[in-house]
């Protein structure tokens, strides 16, 4: 798969999962690149006919085994690397979605190669992508205000039904 996302023709779309349970963010790290033993947000490419929210309850089941409530977006970045020559090696624009998880054990799986529950002062003091700082730190504001308010979406995206993503369903 990553054969045909190196020195991509067109951005991919992934999608981010800020995932919180208590006063802990869950964060994996990748076993494949990009982001080859870096730590990050779990996550991955949308497929097609799947909305982002379906999306983000699928990656994190494949990456964690955990089942999440997904609550609303947090964030869209662009995550552009470049070659030592300057081409586009990677071109991802990334849908951060905010969720919670419950209950259960988080286990590697996927393109994952371990996985930790982490407090947000100690995301601070990693090595990651800036970008992963600071949307952490904005989902952990959103929900602090989404718990405090009677509102359930922070971005006012939801939708009343079934799927809970942005617009929802497209037919």
């Amino acid at each position: 798969m990553t054969g045909e996302r190196e020195y991509p023709s067109r951005p991919f779309v992934g999608v981010g999962v800020v995932v919180w349970r208590g006063d802990s963010v869950l964060l994996v790290r990748r076993g494949r690149p990009p982001n080859q033993g870096g730590w990050s947000l779990p996550g991955g490419a949308q497929e097609v006919g799947e909305t982002v929210f379906e999306a983000a309850r699928r990656e994190v089941i494949e990456e964690t085994g955990l089942v999440v409530e997904v609550l609303g977006l947090a964030d869209v970045v662009d995550m552009i690397r470049r070659d030592d020559e300057g081409r586009v090696r990677y071109h991802y624009t990334l849908v951060d979605v905010l969720a919670e998880s419950a209950t259960g054990d988080a286990v590697a799986g996927g393109d994952v190669d371990a996985v930790a529950w982490m407090r947000l002062g100690d995301v601070d003091r990693l090595d990651i992508w800036s970008e992963t700082k600071r949307v952490i730190r904005r989902a952990h504001r959103l929900r602090v205000e989404w718990c405090t308010s009677d509102a359930r979406d922070p971005g006012n995206a939801a939708k009343p039904g079934g799927d809970k993503s942005p617009g929802g369903q497209r037919s």
